[in-house]
């Protein structure tokens, strides 16, 4: 077999995997037909040799390794001490199934085997992908680096949208021109990072939400990372993304073998919104735990930012009550409940119930909660200790640090060396008990501080073995307690990434409420991941990290787009507020199966708002948010062009948020759509005429609900 060709929604790959060769890609885009000739599409992108250059095509392989001869950076870098370090992998067999294929490499001169495993899902054509190296000669074998698989890209891929930001201002985009030479995005903080987020997409000049081609890339790790894109000089484009090694981390003794974190591809040529589609379809259907994918999204109360760390078994049942009467289904129990946790400054380590606060556990709150039907969730960070606990005291050689190095004080705490196995039994062993004896439904699984010296007690690096041990704890939390849900929380979107969600069920986005910021991180967000996972939550009247005072409809209207909960002191709510709140959670959990169903669609990207909307799978009906984040430079806004409707149907268009509304041009234009639903407009007129908006404020969001008509 000389050819490989896989096939997947609308995406077509071929491979030249080709006995004694080096394996390496011939095509990877939009679907080609079943019969297509692969020998012959392999000789239309034939290359030649160049003056000033070698005299003949040099390839581009899956491994990119430094034997090839081309002259671009090498994405294996292996050694033993300091031979045997430029490779060259032949293809020595390959084995393919429907949608997979497995493709065995050898090195005989050096003694070593890599073998990439590739596959292709039917429905979306998201590619996943990941390569193992197998020392087969005597000496050991010092991996330095090593990509997951080197993509290539059509070179009329012009422009590189990435994702970066900080804490509370996590998934910016930031869309420019491919660079000559190389763009390269690295992480080293130990976590996912909120900085540099390991996606990307490279896409026409010309390519929107609604149109043009584009391929998304991302790797599914929970550690340091690097992803990076080289434009090379002779017009070839390569995407890589590695767990970034550290010295020393990866020795590979006889017949050893390394194998690299996943990485995750596609490709869309109708636009970034249905890239994003196809990534958060397959998202839910292969990444994701299963046991709660029918489950309807329960609505949130954290009670964080209405108690902080002052707990008081009153006030917490007063709250959940309040929480209640409002239509909450979930009532989370935040940091300080444990130990001498009374500030951030101690008792992290130290898993027991504080008997200063709960002299009788946490029974009677569990059970007032669970009396008023509302889930029960805890909070936990188990791979932190703070210095002033007992679990330090007993045990100060079980945290990671630089010997003859301070450690760098951040958040008065220390990492845990999780991959010791008796730190990871002691964390095992105390959150099991707890969840034994309490009926836990929920745990929002924290991490809030980097790895600053990711060092173990033998003075070896050990930033890839922490999140290994990492994924073995909670798999042994999720295997002893099945139907218990799991949020990746990292002080916000620190760590989210397709390695956590396959073991977890819900990521706290971000740690910032402010309603305004927050429609641009999920808009951000929404690339990737899918609304029912993403936490989004109405916050405080004033946002406690931007000082910004929002009404109370903003933000329900951006919590709304997301998995909706609540992190606020219901006690100080006006009455009216609470009512407001109120009908926005009804409005949600009247929705939620489209909003967590339907096909999440960005309409034009414009400075001054953010535009998006979701169609049910049979686009009988439609949400549509329409947000003003920022003054307008115009007096009305551009007419927004909607998208995934059927163009025949007629539908009918009302406003359902907010419900009360106060201002004359919003109303005004409410009248015009409730008139013009008496007759309903086609999806045709809607989506290629347009739908004029309203004069809005800044700060405030429409949601237009378009059910067809009958």
């Amino acid at each position: 077999m000389d050819y490989a060709h896989l096939q997947g929604g609308n995406v077509s790959m071929v491979l030249h995997v080709a006995p004694g060769h080096v394996p390496r890609f011939i095509y990877w885009g939009a679907r080609l037909t079943d019969d297509a000739d692969l020998a012959a599409l392999d000789k239309l992108g034939q290359r030649s040799g160049v003056d000033g250059g070698p005299d003949i095509a040099l390839p581009c392989s899956l491994a990119m390794e430094s034997g090839l001869g081309l002259f671009a950076p090498p994405m294996l870098s292996a050694h033993r001490n300091g031979r045997d370090s430029l490779q060259l992998f032949l293809t020595e067999k390959s084995e393919i199934a429907a949608q997979s294929i497995t493709i065995a490499c050898r090195d005989v001169v050096r003694e070593m085997m890599l073998i990439h495993d590739i596959a292709l899902d039917a429905e979306t054509g998201i590619m996943s992908a990941s390569s193992t190296l197998i020392n087969q000669g005597q000496g050991a074998l010092m991996l330095d680096a090593m990509a997951s698989l080197c993509l290539p890209v059509s070179a009329g891929m012009q422009d590189i949208i990435g994702f970066h930001g900080r804490w509370a201002q996590e998934f910016q985009m930031r869309r420019f021109a491919r660079p000559p030479g190389s763009w390269l995005s690295e992480n080293m903080t130990g976590r996912t990072s909120h900085s540099h987020f390991p996606g990307v997409i490279l896409c026409e000049g010309t390519c929107n939400d609604q149109q043009g081609r584009a391929y998304g890339v991302h790797l599914g790790w929970s550690g340091n990372h690097s992803l990076r894109v080289d434009s090379l000089a002779d017009g070839r484009v390569q995407i890589a993304g590695s767990a970034k090694l550290l010295a020393g981390e990866i020795n590979l003794a006889a017949e050893e073998r390394y194998q690299t974190p996943t990485v995750y591809a596609g490709f869309s040529d109708q636009g970034l919104s249905r890239l994003s589609q196809n990534f958060q379809t397959y998202v839910q259907a292969n990444i994701l735990p299963r046991r709660f994918a029918d489950t309807p999204r329960p609505v949130h109360y954290n009670c964080w930012e209405a108690i902080y760390f002052h707990h008081d078994i009153d006030v917490l049942k007063a709250l959940a009550s309040k929480a209640a009467a409002v239509g909450v289904e979930r009532f989370v129990l935040d940091d300080g409940w444990f130990g001498a946790r009374r500030n951030d400054r101690a008792g992290l380590g130290d898993w027991h119930v504080s008997r200063d606060i709960y002299p009788d556990g946490l029974h009677p709150l569990i059970a007032h909660i669970k009396a008023l039907g509302m889930e029960m969730g805890l909070w936990f960070e188990p791979e932190m200790v703070n210095p002033d606990s007992d679990l330090y005291r007993t045990h100060p050689d079980w945290v990671l640090g630089l010997q003859g190095a301070e450690q760098i004080p951040f958040r008065s705490q220390y990492v845990l060396d999780i991959s010791r196995k008796e730190v990871s039994d002691y964390l095992f062993g105390q959150m099991d008990a707890l969840l034994r004896e309490y009926p836990i439904d929920y745990i929002k699984w924290d991490m809030n501080r980097d790895i600053s010296h990711p060092v173990n007690a033998q003075g070896r690096a050990a930033g890839n073995a922490y999140v290994t041990a990492l994924y073995a704890l909670i798999d042994r939390v999720r295997a002893a307690h099945p139907n218990v849900e799991i949020e990746s929380c990292s002080s916000g979107g620190g760590r989210i990434d397709y390695g956590i969600l396959q073991r977890t069920d819900r990521v706290w986005t971000s740690d910032s409420n402010d309603a305004l910021d927050r429609q641009i991180i999920q808009r951000g967000a929404s690339h990737w991941l899918p609304l029912r996972i993403s936490g989004s939550h109405i916050g405080p009247r004033i946002c406690k990290i931007t000082q910004r005072e929002i009404p109370m409809a903003m933000r329900a209207a951006s919590a709304i787009f997301g998995h909706m909960g609540l992190e606020l002191d219901l006690l100080s709510e006006p009455q009216e507020q609470l009512d407001e709140l109120a009908r926005a959670i009804a409005l949600y959990k009247a929705h939620r199966g489209l909003i967590h169903g339907g096909d999440f669609y960005r309409l034009a990207e414009r400075a001054d708002g953010n535009d998006v909307m979701i169609v049910a799978a049979d686009k009988n009906n439609a949400l549509l948010s329409i947000a003003q984040l920022h003054s307008a430079s115009n007096t009305l806004p551009m007419p927004l062009r909607l998208t995934g409707l059927d163009p025949i149907k007629i539908y009918r268009l009302s406003v359902i948020w907010p419900d009360e509304i106060k201002d004359r041009h919003t109303q005004h234009y409410a009248q015009q759509l409730e008139a013009l639903s008496n007759k309903g407009v086609t999806g045709a007129m809607l989506m290629q005429h347009g739908l004029q908006p309203a004069q809005m404020q800044p700060g405030t969001a429409l949601i237009l609900h378009l059910q067809i008509a009958g």
